[in-house]
């Protein structure tokens, strides 16, 4: 099997808590400390993503909450567009691919008018055809798509939609298991093996977005097949929110990086039978007959 060269996105999603700067912290660290390419970030209009009672419920966890109602929690998370442009600006700076997950219609429309290299669908709106067709038809870029919590039918139906709309080649899919953190049984890695061989020649790559401990995992899963993997990263896995426990800090980030690249420099065959390392040692150590 030909191995890709590893894409590691560091998904900072909403784990800035809100604040610009510490949002800048992350694209800092991610660039100069972890020495990765790529960061994402996630936008949503609650109003519309969210109905009246669950914008106004309280916060399931509320030692996460950081407003009232589970409404307020989210606008407290939330980048606004100028926000954005803003921060894929200072990625460009580093020398990084900004890239975005949209959770609904005005959302997408929004970070697609930034022109990103590639806008992500999570897997809680893959089954929203009407983003899907929209993205086909308007934005050139890369469409990535997690199918986390989704039936072998509704993940043949998105590859159906891009076949039609001729956007298949644009498009990347991810084995994912949807849950904070994921238990390593639940992890499913076979799943990427799946995705190839159903769908490898009609997507332009398979990725894996992880929701685990810890990183011998991503490893496996490059192995498997899935050229990009996504973890979910932050500066502090003890600050306030859900999806910290599942992140990496920027020295498991950096250790990803470095074992994915390590990964891939040794898959490969060996260029002549004996490799001129091997030689001295075939000549003092090789059994001969006396």
């Amino acid at each position: 099997m030909e191995h890709k060269k590893p894409k590691l996105i560091a998904e900072i999603g909403c784990n800035h808590m809100g604040d610009m700067e510490i949002a800048k912290q992350f694209i800092k660290m991610a660039s100069v400390f972890c020495e990765v390419k790529t960061v994402k970030f996630q936008k949503r209009n609650n109003r519309e993503l969210l109905t009246p009672e669950q914008y106004g419920a309280p916060h399931p966890n509320p030692h996460n909450s950081y407003g009232k109602t589970y409404g307020e929690h989210r606008e407290y998370l939330e980048f606004n567009l100028e926000q954005h442009k803003k921060l894929k600006n200072y990625c460009e700076e580093f020398g990084l691919v900004y890239g975005c997950s949209v959770w609904d219609m005005t959302s997408a429309k929004e970070i697609a008018s930034l022109t990103p290299k590639y806008i992500k669908i999570p897997s809680a709106c893959n089954n929203n055809y009407e983003i899907l067709e929209w993205l086909c038809e308007n934005y050139n870029g890369e469409i990535h798509v997690s199918l986390g919590m989704t039936t072998h039918k509704e993940e043949q139906s998105i590859i159906d939609l891009f076949k039609v709309k001729n956007r298949n080649k644009d498009l990347i899919i991810y084995s994912c298991t949807s849950g904070y953190p994921v238990p390593v049984k639940d992890i499913c890695l076979l799943e990427i093996t799946r995705l190839k061989e159903n769908y490898g020649h009609l997507v332009k790559e398979i990725g894996f977005s992880g929701h685990h401990n810890g990183i011998s995992v991503d490893i496996a899963a490059y192995t498997l097949g899935a050229s990009i993997i996504e973890r979910h990263f932050t500066l502090n896995r003890t600050w306030k929110g859900t999806d910290h426990a599942a992140s990496l800090e920027p020295d498991g980030l950096r250790r990803l990086n470095r074992d994915l690249n390590n990964a891939y420099k040794a898959l490969r065959y060996k260029a002549s039978e004996l490799l001129e390392i091997e030689k001295p040692q075939r000549e003092k150590l090789k059994f001969r007959k006396k």
